[in-house]
Protein backbone atom coordinates (compact mmCIF):
# COMPACT_ATOMS: atom_id res chain seq x y z
CA UNK A 1 0.00 0.00 0.00
CA UNK A 2 0.93 3.63 -0.50
CA UNK A 3 2.75 5.55 2.68
CA UNK A 4 3.42 8.86 3.27
CA UNK A 5 5.90 10.93 1.57
CA UNK A 6 5.92 8.54 -1.37
CA UNK A 7 6.57 9.72 -4.72
CA UNK A 8 6.80 6.46 -6.81
CA UNK A 9 4.39 3.87 -7.54
CA UNK A 10 2.97 1.38 -5.49
CA UNK A 11 5.04 -2.56 -5.38
CA UNK A 12 4.21 -4.58 -7.91
CA UNK A 13 1.82 -7.15 -7.08
CA UNK A 14 0.73 -8.91 -10.39
CA UNK A 15 2.90 -9.15 -14.15
CA UNK A 16 0.78 -6.51 -15.88
CA UNK A 17 1.78 -3.95 -12.81
CA UNK A 18 5.51 -5.19 -13.35
CA UNK A 19 4.94 -4.44 -16.97
CA UNK A 20 3.23 -1.06 -16.21
CA UNK A 21 6.49 0.10 -14.16
CA UNK A 22 8.89 -1.09 -16.43
CA UNK A 23 7.16 1.00 -19.50
CA UNK A 24 7.21 4.19 -17.22
CA UNK A 25 10.60 4.13 -16.55
CA UNK A 26 11.15 3.19 -20.35
CA UNK A 27 8.81 6.91 -21.08
CA UNK A 28 10.39 8.67 -18.57
CA UNK A 29 14.16 7.98 -19.59
CA UNK A 30 12.47 8.95 -23.28
CA UNK A 31 11.44 12.23 -21.40
CA UNK A 32 14.22 13.17 -19.83
CA UNK A 33 16.55 12.43 -22.71
CA UNK A 34 14.22 14.90 -24.56
CA UNK A 35 14.15 17.41 -21.51
CA UNK A 36 18.05 17.56 -21.54
CA UNK A 37 18.70 17.97 -24.97
CA UNK A 38 15.78 20.97 -25.38
CA UNK A 39 17.44 22.65 -21.94
CA UNK A 40 20.74 22.66 -23.57
CA UNK A 41 19.69 24.09 -27.02
CA UNK A 42 17.91 26.90 -24.69
CA UNK A 43 21.21 27.47 -22.49
CA UNK A 44 23.14 27.53 -26.00
CA UNK A 45 21.19 29.73 -27.47
CA UNK A 46 21.10 32.40 -24.99
CA UNK A 47 24.88 32.08 -23.14
CA UNK A 48 26.47 32.83 -26.78
CA UNK A 49 26.36 35.47 -29.32
CA UNK A 50 27.72 33.26 -31.83
CA UNK A 51 25.44 32.50 -34.89
CA UNK A 52 25.88 29.19 -37.15
CA UNK A 53 24.76 30.20 -40.97
CA UNK A 54 23.88 26.50 -41.98
CA UNK A 55 21.91 25.87 -39.13
CA UNK A 56 19.68 29.02 -40.13
CA UNK A 57 18.90 27.08 -43.20
CA UNK A 58 19.53 23.64 -43.61
CA UNK A 59 17.31 21.18 -45.34
CA UNK A 60 19.67 18.20 -43.14
CA UNK A 61 18.37 19.47 -39.98
CA UNK A 62 14.81 20.07 -40.63
CA UNK A 63 14.84 16.07 -42.01
CA UNK A 64 16.78 15.04 -38.54
CA UNK A 65 13.93 17.38 -36.87
CA UNK A 66 10.82 15.73 -38.64
CA UNK A 67 12.27 11.66 -38.85
CA UNK A 68 13.47 11.68 -35.23
CA UNK A 69 10.23 13.10 -33.38
CA UNK A 70 8.44 9.53 -35.41
CA UNK A 71 10.97 7.24 -34.35
CA UNK A 72 10.49 8.55 -30.65
CA UNK A 73 6.66 8.45 -30.68
CA UNK A 74 7.14 4.54 -32.31
CA UNK A 75 9.80 3.57 -29.26
CA UNK A 76 6.53 4.79 -26.78
CA UNK A 77 3.44 3.49 -29.10
CA UNK A 78 4.65 -0.15 -29.06
CA UNK A 79 5.69 -1.00 -25.49
CA UNK A 80 2.09 0.85 -25.06
CA UNK A 81 0.26 -1.14 -27.54
CA UNK A 82 2.03 -4.34 -25.99
CA UNK A 83 0.41 -3.64 -22.79
CA UNK A 84 -2.66 -2.33 -23.57
CA UNK A 85 -3.30 -5.81 -25.22
CA UNK A 86 -2.49 -7.69 -22.22
CA UNK A 87 -4.36 -6.10 -20.24
CA UNK A 88 -7.73 -6.07 -22.41
CA UNK A 89 -6.37 -10.41 -22.20
CA UNK A 90 -8.61 -12.44 -20.39
CA UNK A 91 -6.59 -16.10 -19.64
CA UNK A 92 -8.28 -19.37 -19.17
CA UNK A 93 -9.61 -17.99 -15.42
CA UNK A 94 -9.04 -20.68 -12.59
CA UNK A 95 -11.86 -18.25 -10.46
CA UNK A 96 -14.54 -15.57 -11.39
CA UNK A 97 -15.81 -13.34 -9.25
CA UNK A 98 -18.61 -10.67 -9.46
CA UNK A 99 -18.29 -6.99 -7.66
CA UNK A 100 -20.72 -4.98 -7.97
CA UNK A 101 -20.98 -1.47 -6.72
CA UNK A 102 -23.60 0.33 -4.45
CA UNK A 103 -23.43 3.58 -2.48
CA UNK A 104 -21.24 3.00 -0.99
CA UNK A 105 -20.31 -0.36 -0.42
CA UNK A 106 -19.87 -3.56 -2.90
CA UNK A 107 -21.33 -6.73 -3.34
CA UNK A 108 -18.82 -9.52 -4.04
CA UNK A 109 -19.92 -12.87 -5.57
CA UNK A 110 -18.48 -15.59 -6.16
CA UNK A 111 -19.81 -17.84 -9.40
CA UNK A 112 -17.68 -20.79 -9.45
CA UNK A 113 -19.45 -21.40 -5.90
CA UNK A 114 -23.51 -21.51 -5.42
CA UNK A 115 -23.55 -19.37 -1.94
CA UNK A 116 -20.09 -17.67 -1.79
CA UNK A 117 -21.28 -14.22 -1.94
CA UNK A 118 -21.19 -11.16 0.79
CA UNK A 119 -21.45 -7.21 1.12
CA UNK A 120 -17.90 -5.24 1.57
CA UNK A 121 -18.38 -2.59 3.85
CA UNK A 122 -15.60 0.33 5.12
CA UNK A 123 -14.50 -0.84 9.01
CA UNK A 124 -15.92 2.57 11.15
CA UNK A 125 -12.77 4.37 13.10
CA UNK A 126 -14.13 2.76 16.28
CA UNK A 127 -13.98 -1.17 15.02
CA UNK A 128 -10.21 -0.84 14.13
CA UNK A 129 -7.90 -3.70 14.87
CA UNK A 130 -4.34 -3.47 15.61
CA UNK A 131 -2.25 -2.92 12.12
CA UNK A 132 -5.97 -1.76 10.45
CA UNK A 133 -5.72 0.98 7.83
CA UNK A 134 -8.30 4.41 7.92
CA UNK A 135 -10.79 4.60 5.05
CA UNK A 136 -8.74 1.19 3.69
CA UNK A 137 -9.99 -1.75 5.34
CA UNK A 138 -13.45 -3.59 4.70
CA UNK A 139 -15.06 -5.52 6.92
CA UNK A 140 -15.46 -8.39 4.32
CA UNK A 141 -12.05 -8.97 2.01
CA UNK A 142 -12.06 -10.53 -1.50
CA UNK A 143 -9.85 -13.54 -1.12
CA UNK A 144 -7.97 -15.31 -4.17
CA UNK A 145 -5.63 -17.55 -4.58
CA UNK A 146 -2.13 -16.57 -5.36
CA UNK A 147 -0.49 -17.28 -8.83
CA UNK A 148 -3.76 -17.80 -10.12
CA UNK A 149 -5.75 -16.33 -13.26
CA UNK A 150 -8.83 -14.45 -11.52
CA UNK A 151 -11.57 -12.80 -13.74
CA UNK A 152 -13.51 -9.58 -12.03
CA UNK A 153 -17.18 -8.88 -13.40
CA UNK A 154 -17.44 -5.57 -12.38
CA UNK A 155 -20.82 -3.43 -12.94
CA UNK A 156 -22.97 -1.01 -10.13
CA UNK A 157 -26.38 -0.80 -8.79
CA UNK A 158 -27.20 2.67 -8.79
CA UNK A 159 -24.30 4.82 -10.35
CA UNK A 160 -20.95 5.31 -11.53
CA UNK A 161 -18.24 3.77 -9.62
CA UNK A 162 -14.73 2.57 -10.53
CA UNK A 163 -12.81 -0.63 -9.14
CA UNK A 164 -9.12 0.13 -8.82
CA UNK A 165 -6.37 -1.75 -7.09
CA UNK A 166 -3.17 0.11 -7.64
CA UNK A 167 -0.31 -2.63 -6.55
CA UNK A 168 -2.52 -5.16 -9.54
CA UNK A 169 -2.46 -3.02 -12.25
CA UNK A 170 -6.50 -2.71 -12.43
CA UNK A 171 -8.81 0.10 -12.67
CA UNK A 172 -12.37 -0.64 -14.60
CA UNK A 173 -15.05 1.68 -14.59
CA UNK A 174 -18.49 -0.14 -12.77
CA UNK A 175 -21.97 1.13 -14.97
CA UNK A 176 -25.26 0.31 -14.18
CA UNK A 177 -26.61 -2.02 -16.81
CA UNK A 178 -23.08 -2.92 -18.47
CA UNK A 179 -20.90 -5.56 -17.13
CA UNK A 180 -17.28 -5.02 -17.63
CA UNK A 181 -14.34 -8.04 -17.05
CA UNK A 182 -10.97 -7.69 -16.48
CA UNK A 183 -8.24 -10.13 -15.24
CA UNK A 184 -5.13 -10.10 -12.88
CA UNK A 185 -3.03 -12.85 -11.38
CA UNK A 186 -1.93 -11.85 -8.09
CA UNK A 187 2.48 -12.88 -8.02
CA UNK A 188 2.85 -12.89 -4.12
CA UNK A 189 0.37 -13.28 -0.98
CA UNK A 190 -0.45 -10.57 0.98
CA UNK A 191 -3.30 -7.78 1.20
CA UNK A 192 -3.81 -5.49 -1.79
CA UNK A 193 -5.63 -1.99 -0.91
CA UNK A 194 -7.94 -0.20 -3.58
CA UNK A 195 -10.92 2.27 -3.67
CA UNK A 196 -13.46 3.29 -5.41
CA UNK A 197 -12.07 5.63 -8.08
CA UNK A 198 -14.93 7.56 -9.96
CA UNK A 199 -16.88 10.35 -7.75
CA UNK A 200 -20.44 8.67 -6.94
CA UNK A 201 -21.53 11.03 -4.71
CA UNK A 202 -21.13 12.00 -0.58
CA UNK A 203 -19.59 9.10 0.66
CA UNK A 204 -17.61 8.37 -2.63
CA UNK A 205 -14.24 8.75 -0.33
CA UNK A 206 -15.60 5.35 2.01
CA UNK A 207 -15.62 2.58 -0.67
CA UNK A 208 -12.35 0.57 0.01
CA UNK A 209 -11.64 -2.31 -1.70
CA UNK A 210 -9.35 -5.19 -0.04
CA UNK A 211 -8.15 -8.08 -2.16
CA UNK A 212 -6.26 -10.67 -0.08
CA UNK A 213 -3.99 -12.99 -1.62
CA UNK A 214 -3.56 -16.22 0.31
CA UNK A 215 -2.14 -20.03 -0.73
CA UNK A 216 -4.35 -21.92 -2.81
CA UNK A 217 -4.86 -24.37 0.29
CA UNK A 218 -5.77 -21.79 2.54
CA UNK A 219 -8.03 -20.18 0.10
CA UNK A 220 -10.17 -23.49 -0.34
CA UNK A 221 -10.11 -24.22 3.93
CA UNK A 222 -11.64 -19.87 3.62
CA UNK A 223 -14.38 -20.96 0.83
CA UNK A 224 -15.25 -24.39 2.74
CA UNK A 225 -15.73 -22.31 6.33
CA UNK A 226 -18.23 -19.66 4.42
CA UNK A 227 -20.22 -22.38 2.62
CA UNK A 228 -20.30 -24.39 5.80
CA UNK A 229 -21.57 -20.66 7.66
CA UNK A 230 -24.21 -20.11 4.54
Amino acid sequence: MAHPTQLGFQDAASPVMEELLHFHDHALMIVLLISTLVLYIIVAMVSTKLTNKYILDSQEIEIVWTILPAVISILIALPSLRILYLMGEVYDPHLTNKAVAHQWYEANGYTDYEDLAFDSYMVPTQDFLPGQSRLLETDHRMVVPVESPTRILVSAEDVLHSWAVPSLGIKMDAVPGRLNQTAFITSRPGLFYGQCSEICGANHSFMPIVVEAVPLKHFEEWSTLLLQDA
